[in-house]
């Protein structure tokens, strides 16, 4: 496999600029026209709660809500259309219906909205499918998910009122599993000839130049190949016509 697998494609900034201005634009409707789409979201165990596992991704309540999820939705999605865009679409699509579903079934009876489960749905699959994958560059991807949003984790618990800790929880879960069952292709490691098993120093050509004492050596067959490799000029003269 190549190294083609990471290879920039114009998804990985349409896909994050929809998702903003998806999310911004059902805000600006809520204020510009002074409509309130909460019961659009996650009611649990409801059966017209259910609308919400659609729309509740792209409902806020405030501001503050919406540009707290604003940078970290582009970003991870940024990565996912990036660095797993096989799969990519796969992913957000049925890891956001089944976080959602899982919220409906464990969740308070309330409504749920925004994209932080959403947000932990990537966060979570990027982290665990680089460490599963156990390739250099996703493993790394992983640390950088966990650099910049580590302190995420804490709010899979009940630890602040007025947040969807059971909408983080079920993002993470979903996003866990994803990784684990979810097959992706991975950058291939490119190896020298002499990082192979069955490297033999004595069939190297360029060791091949050098002695025991690692003295440049000419061979004769090199030598051969020179003077066969050497052009032969040769010149013919005529006589002048001119008087």
């Amino acid at each position: 496999m190549s190294l083609d697998v990471l290879k920039f494609s114009n998804t990985v900034l349409i896909a994050p600029l929809i998702a903003v201005l998806s999310i911004w634009t059902v805000f600006w409707v809520e204020v510009q026209f002074s409509v309130n789409l909460n019961e659009y979201g996650v009611y649990p165990r409801t059966v017209s709660g259910l609308k919400g596992i659609v729309f509740s991704p792209f409902i806020h309540g405030s501001v503050s809500h919406l540009y707290n999820n604003t940078i970290p939705l582009a970003v991870l999605m940024a990565f996912l259309f990036y660095f797993y865009q096989d799969v990519a679409l796969r992913v957000l699509l049925f890891g956001t219906l089944v976080s959602g579903l899982l919220t409906w079934a464990i969740a308070r009876p309330s409504y749920h909205i925004g994209a932080s489960g959403v947000i932990y749905l990537l966060a979570s699959f990027i982290f665990f499918k680089g460490i599963f994958a156990k390739n250099y560059r996703l493993v790394a991807l992983s640390l950088i998910v966990v650099f910049i949003y580590g302190s995420m984790v804490w709010y899979i618990f009940p630890v602040k009122d007025g947040i969807s800790w059971e909408g983080h929880l079920s993002g993470f879960a979903t996003g866990l599993v994803f990784a684990f069952i979810t097959k992706v292709r991975v950058p291939e490691v490119r190896k020298y000839d002499w990082e192979r098993e069955d490297y033999r120093e004595e069939d190297d050509p360029f060791l091949q130049h050098f002695d025991e004492d690692g003295n440049f050596i000419e061979t004769s067959s090199e030598e051969s190949e020179e003077s066969e490799d050497q052009i032969e000029i040769k010149y013919h003269y005529r006589k002048s016509t001119e008087e």
